[in-house]
Order: C-alpha cells, then sequence, then structure tokens
C-alpha cells in the first residue's frame, strides 16, 4: 500500500478542510466584530458598578468607567446561599475523609467492600450521601437537571460530563495501549526505524492512568467503540443545550480515535518546527522570540536546495500564492502552512531528516485499515463541532499528555480556524506547567489575530506531571514541566495576562480560567481592573469542578462573571474511578489548606447563632 495514499483518503471527508486553510503574513487583524453582551442579573452585595458613559468631545469616542470589581471571598453567606445545612455537614464529612491516607489510598478496595457488606441498594444510598453526592450531579441527564437549574439561579452554569469509565486492570490497560499505539510498519521494523522515543509506546507507561489524578484516561478498543464515545459527547451537547444558556461541553481527542495517529502527527509537527529553529540558527536569528524569528525568503530557499529537500522549482512554488512570502520573510506561522499546503494531507506525516535535510516518511507504510482510522479521527471531531454550534453550545478539547498534545492543538486550532469565524464556539486547552506553554499560547493568538477567528482558551495547571516527569527521565529526553510549582504559577499568570491584554485590545479573544486557586482568580480580578474590562462582556469564564471550592463560583456567579461548575453524571458503580480520583486530589487539597473547610464551619455557626441552621435555598 503507498504511503501517498493517506491523505487522497483523509482528503475525500469533510473534515479535511482542517488543513485546507493557508496561513497569511499579514498584520494583525484589526476589524472588530460586533460584540454580543449578556446583562447578567447582579447580587446587591457583590454588584459591579459602571459609571455613565462619557463623550469626548473631541475624538467623539465614548468611555465608560467603572468601579473596581471586588469581591469578598470570606463572605460565607454569599458562598453557600445555594446550599442547606445538610449539604455543608456532607462537604465537611467528604473533606475530611479525604485528608485520611489509608482511606483514599484505599478507596476502592473499601468501596468493593462496602458494596458486598451492606448490598447494592444501601451502598448506592450510602455513597449519595457522601462522595457521589458531594462530586456528581446525578445517574443521567433527567436527573441532573435540578441541580443545574438552582446553580444557574445563583450565578453558576455547567460543563457536563458524562463521568463514566472503564475500570481495566493494570495489565488490561498496558495491552490496549500497545495494540492501539504501535503501527504495522513498526512492528515490522523491529526498532530500525527513525521515530522518536518520546512519541513510541512503552509498556512501562502504557496504562497512562498512572500518577494522574484529575483527567479521565481513554483506552482505544475499537472503532466501535470511538462511535459510542462520539455519540456520548454528543448526548452531553444537547444536555448541555437543553439545560442551560451558553453552556460548555467537554471532549477528549483521545475518545475519537486511534491514538497511533496524534503519537506520528505530533512527532511530525515538533520535528518541522525543530527544522525551522534549525534554518532560523543558520541565519544568525536563534536566540529571538519565536514570533520575532523572520527567514529571509532567499537565504531560506537556498538552504532548503542545498539540502536537497526539494527541487529548485518546488521550493519556489511552496512560497507563493496569496500573501505567503510576499513580504520577503517567512516566520513561523507561514513555516507551519507548508505542512498544509505542501503535502495536500497526503504526505502529511512526512518529516525533514535532521542530518541528511531529505524528507522521509514518518513510517515505510500504511494499511488500509490504518488510513481509515485516521479518517475517521477528522470525521468524529467535525460532527462534534458541528452539533456544538447548532446547539449554541461551546466545545472544550481537553488537553493530554505531551506526546499527544502537539496533534491534539493542531486539530484544535484547525477546528478554531472554521468555526470559531463568528463567535468562540470551539475552545483549546493550555497547560501551564510546561515549559512551552507561554509560546504555545502566544503563537496561537497571533494566529487568530492574522485570520481574523475569535480566540478560545482554556487555561490549566495540568494534569499530568508525576506522570510526565517519570515518563522523561526513564526513557530518555528532557523534561517538559517547569521545575516547580511557583515556575508553573508565574506561567498561568504571564500566559493569562497576555490574553486578557489581547481581549483588551481586541475583543475576539475568550480565556476560561480554570483554577482552585483563589490567588490566581484575585490575580484576574486585578488584571480586569486594570484593563477596565467589564464580566458583562462574557470574555472571561471562570471554572471549577462541582463539590469544590464554593466560596470561589458562587460569589464570582452572584457578581454576574461567567463561572462554570465542571459537572459529572453517571450511575454509581460506573462512576467510582472518577470519584476515586476526586478522594485523592482532595487529600493534597486538604491537606495543603483547611480553608474550605474553616469557611464551612464559620457559616453552619453563623447559622446556628442566627436561628437558620434550617436554611433552604430559594430559587
Amino acid at each position: 500500500m503507498s504511503y501517498y495514499k493517506v491523505i487522497p483518503a483523509l482528503a475525500r471527508a469533510k473534515p479535511a478542510q482542517l488543513f485546507g486553510v493557508r496561513l497569511r503574513s499579514t498584520a494583525a487583524s484589526t476589524q472588530h466584530k460586533e460584540l454580543k453582551t449578556e446583562d447578567t442579573p447582579l447580587d446587591p452585595s457583590c454588584t459591579v458598578v459602571e459609571k455613565p458613559c462619557d463623550v469626548d468631545l473631541i475624538s467623539g469616542k465614548a468611555h465608560t468607567e467603572r468601579h473596581r470589581i471586588s469581591i469578598d471571598f470570606d463572605n460565607t453567606q454569599e458562598a453557600y446561599k445555594s446550599k442547606d445545612t445538610m449539604e455543608l455537614f456532607r462537604s465537611l464529612l467528604v473533606f475530611k475523609l479525604c485528608t485520611f491516607d489509608f482511606l483514599v489510598d484505599k478507596n476502592k478496595e473499601l468501596m468493593d467492600l462496602s458494596r458486598k457488606v451492606f448490598g447494592q441498594r444501601l451502598f448506592e444510598k450510602l455513597m449519595k450521601m457522601t462522595f457521589y453526592g458531594q462530586f456528581v450531579a446525578g445517574e443521567d441527564q433527567d436527573a441532573i437537571k435540578p441541580l443545574i437549574v438552582k446553580n444557574q439561579a445563583f450565578g453558576v452554569g455547567s460543563v457536563l460530563d458524562y463521568s463514566v469509565e472503564e475500570d481495566l486492570t493494570q495489565e488490561e490497560a498496558e495491552k490496549k495501549e500497545m495494540d492501539s499505539c504501535v503501527s504495522e510498519a513498526e512492528k515490522e521494523s523491529h526498532g530500525m526505524d527513525h521515530r522518536e522515543k518520546k512519541y513510541k509506546a512503552h509498556r512501562q507507561f502504557g496504562d497512562r492512568r498512572g500518577g494522574v489524578i484529575s483527567a479521565r484516561t481513554y483506552f482505544y478498543a475499537d472503532e466501535a467503540k470511538c462511535d459510542h464515545h462520539m455519540e456520548t459527547f454528543i448526548n452531553c451537547i444537547k444536555a448541555s443545550a437543553g439545560s442551560s444558556v451558553d453552556g460548555f461541553s467537554a471532549i477528549k481527542m483521545t475518545a475519537l480515535g486511534r491514538p497511533q495517529f496524534l503519537l506520528q502527527f505530533s512527532e511530525v509537527l515538533v520535528k518541522w518546527r525543530r527544522f525551522f529553529n534549525l534554518l532560523a540558527a543558520h541565519q544568525g536569528k536563534d536566540g529571538m522570540a519565536i514570533l520575532e524569528q523572520k527567514l529571509e525568503l532567499e537565504q531560506l530557499q537556498d538552504s532548503l536546495i542545498k539540502l536537497g529537500v526539494g527541487a529548485k522549482s518546488d521550493v519556489e512554488n511552496w512560497f507563493t500564492g496569496e500573501k505567503l512570502g510576499s513580504s520577503g520573510t517567512i516566520d513561523l506561522l507561514d513555516w507551519n502552512s507548508l505542512i498544509n499546503d505542501r503535502t495536500k494531507i497526503s504526505n502529511l506525516l512526512v518529516v525533514p531528516n535532521m542530518e541528511s535535510g531529505h524528507l522521509e516518511p514518518l513510517l515505510s507504510k500504511f494499511t488500509d485499515e490504518e488510513e481509515k482510522q485516521m479518517k475517521r479521527m477528522l470525521q468524529r471531531m467535525d460532527v462534534l463541532a458541528k452539533h456544538a454550534v447548532e446547539n449554541g453550545v461551546r466545545l472544550m478539547v481537553d488537553a493530554e499528555q505531551t506526546y499527544f498534545q502537539p496533534a491534539i492543538s493542531r486539530l484544535t486550532l484547525e477546528m478554531q480556524r472554521i468555526f470559531n469565524r463568528e463567535m468562540p464556539n470551539i475552545f483549546n486547552t493550555y497547560q501551564c506547567y510546561l515549559k512551552e506553554a507561554y509560546e504555545n499560547v502566544s503563537v496561537d493568538v497571533e494566529l487568530s489575530r492574522r485570520e481574523g477567528w475569535y480566540f478560545g482558551a482554556k487555561l490549566v495547571r495540568g494534569a499530568y506531571m508525576y506522570q510526565e516527569r517519570s515518563r522523561a527521565a526513564e526513557i530518555g529526553y528532557e523534561d517538559p514541566i517547569n521545575p516547580d510549582y511557583d515556575a508553573t504559577n508565574r506561567m498561568y499568570h504571564t500566559c493569562l495576562e497576555y490574553i486578557l491584554e489581547e481581549i483588551n485590545h481586541n475583543r475576539m479573544a475568550n480565556v476560561m480560567v480554570a483554577s482552585h486557586n483563589e490567588d490566581t482568580v484575585k490575580f484576574t480580578l486585578e488584571k480586569m481592573n486594570e484593563m477596565n474590562l467589564s464580566p458583562t462582556e462574557n470574555k472571561v469564564y471562570f471554572g471549577q469542578l462541582l463539590g469544590m471550592c464554593d466560596q470561589i463560583s458562587f460569589p464570582l456567579g452572584q457578581a454576574g462573571f461567567p463561572v462554570y461548575k465542571y459537572v459529572p453524571y453517571g450511575p454509581v458503580n460506573e462512576v467510582i474511578p472518577y470519584l476515586s480520583r476526586r478522594a485523592q486530589e482532595n487529600r493534597g487539597f486538604m491537606k495543603g489548606s483547611q480553608r474550605e473547610r474553616s469557611l464551612l464551619w464559620k457559616e453552619i455557626k453563623r447559622r446556628l447563632f442566627n436561628g437558620q441552621l434550617l436554611y433552604k435555598p430559594v430559587y
């Protein structure tokens, strides 16, 4: 089977549009599209006050001055007004249990034992009174509606996630990973190919759940299973549309296809960027900021011809059409577009050999079934994006491990280029514990400026730190993670400030601050004050997990900020793996900070002294 048949097959799929747009070397777009804003009812105790508009008689421009945004995160009455007193006691119990190492380490065994001792019916009732009731909204789309409606009444939206997971053994997970990440060509090469170790599957890290406590993991079984995942995501999109206005739904790329393609495409993208860096060094431009590296076109073409990358006529043709190369220079965004235009996707998995300079196939061949699997992954992404747009729901693509992430980010970006023309429908996720996080954010923001579409980002610190560090050390490549927590905090705030400045200058950027860190939320509010950004513009969102950090979520919601809870749902028995991770995550969270528990006690005492122990939320 010829290697070059890969993309003609893909091109017949509608999602092949994902790679059909040429990047342009143009100045940043100055067109501002009409803002769509909603006036959210503000709670009197948390009001953001705006002064009337003043008109500059000389320029004719209107100026609006707002009072500083100030939210009291110590106001327990405001934070817990959506909770009755029994819910507060449940939170205290669950958070306290999460501080006991033995209970957390053996949580799955203890839950299995409880099921056997109490029976299924009593076990489910016990779980709904404790961990399940704290962290999961209900068993199905109908059962979760009361919670969603209640939260929305108090200013908090929902990001729905059907949290049913396979309960695989480590051996089963490792086998599935190796079967799905190793191609037929790799099996035949017996390790003699040119693949990099980072982007190959390794059995000792085949169980991608290892060291991960705050993210769900999907393992490839077959194409029917991927179709089932897609249908589940579609149901989440529809449920989100039916239960809230302006909602979100989250997806994972590894649920939509065989991860072999993500590994291979990630390696291609990384090698092409590395080749660009090499050519920049040849022109004495290494050490410059990535977007300031502008290669002289004539020198670049000469270098490519001398390296044997292509014939003179071919190389010259790569840099023609529209405005690519018309300025006499090529930057990274222009360079990235060559993967689209030169390869027509059929040659997508071609990489430059750093020693010879020649282009070579990443693998010697692909089977017919491997070609179909790549095509189907793109098709599923396209279907989900269209359903999200049709239902008025924004789609958040979750970040995953660094050996998958370059491909995930690129494919998400291609969806943004298609579906974010009128509004921010697709959000990419940036993990700020990565050393390259700021570079990734700034490059993608610049692309959105040039092409005039809405940039959408969710900023997280990251879920795979321990696994990533261990894998890098054992397999032998550079640790991609920032050296410590303080460095990650600085990276998060740097990326966030960059996006907020983009919002300030060009109202086409959007960001979700997905964080349980109160200091980060306060940092965001301070920057919004400095930049005079109003929460009612719906450009800056906040996100936390259901059952955690209500003292952050609800005061923000009452003050008119777009804030969302990540709302898992599913049958009790089938969300046990999710609940197990929540227990582990809260162990570290609660040991590191007593703040949430102390605030819960403060509110219970306030209700006791004010005769409000029987308080019921009214909405």
